[in-house]
């Protein structure tokens, strides 16, 4: 789709839409419409039924973590028009401690991909009908997408022998204590690894 008609589809939503739509803008050939969280459900409705725009399918939401902004995720959701052969991404902010809401009384789908935005993320969404973890244990604590998350996580699970069952224990190595320096299994090598013979030209 060229940029002339995703400039045009976006001009579209925005003069039906300006109570829903931020601002819109292009980049590496798609439309990005930004969103006030309190009008996200109006729009996506909007969207699957306006003539124009038909996104009648849901193909995925997601979230990026900013830690340090106010409002400190932004939900990504996007979707697919196959009658227009047109696709978009909306994105809006949400706080920590606001909920989004949810879009499965439009779109049914979107019931796994808010579970899993709320696994990893954290993320709360009103009026969602079965709101629980779908990736991680019932018992997982945290959010493994959060930037502050440690990447060993906090609870180590194993199989012991002794008690015939799967055990749940403290990690006891936590992030900050890691040593990273990322230096590459070549640097330093005083050694020829198999093949590596060949680039001295012998």
């Amino acid at each position: 789709m060229s940029d002339t008609a995703l400039q045009e589809l976006g001009e579209h939503i925005r003069n039906a839409r300006p109570d829903c739509v931020l601002s819109v803008e292009i980049a590496f050939g798609e439309l990005t419409v930004h969103v006030a969280l309190s009008s996200i459900k109006s729009l996506v409705e909007f969207l699957k039924s306006d003539k124009t725009c038909r996104f009648t399918s849901l193909i995925d939401i997601t979230a990026i973590d900013h830690p340090a902004r106010e409002a400190r995720f932004d939900l990504v959701y996007h979707f697919l028009s196959m009658w227009q052969n047109h696709r978009i991404r909306l994105k809006t902010q949400v706080r920590e401690d606001e909920m989004a809401p949810s879009v499965t009384s439009i779109h049914p789908s979107a019931g796994w991909f808010e579970r899993e935005v709320f696994d990893m993320f954290g993320v709360l969404f009103s009026g969602h009908p079965d709101l629980r973890r779908i990736l991680t244990d019932y018992g997982f604590r945290g959010h493994p997408l959060r930037k502050d998350f440690p990447t060993t996580g906090y609870t180590e699970v194993r199989y012991d022998e002794t008690v015939k069952r799967v055990v749940y224990e403290p990690v006891d190595l936590v992030q900050e204590y890691r040593q990273f320096d990322f230096m590459s299994p070549w640097e330093g090598a005083d050694y020829i690894l198999p093949g590596d013979e060949k680039s001295d030209g012998a």
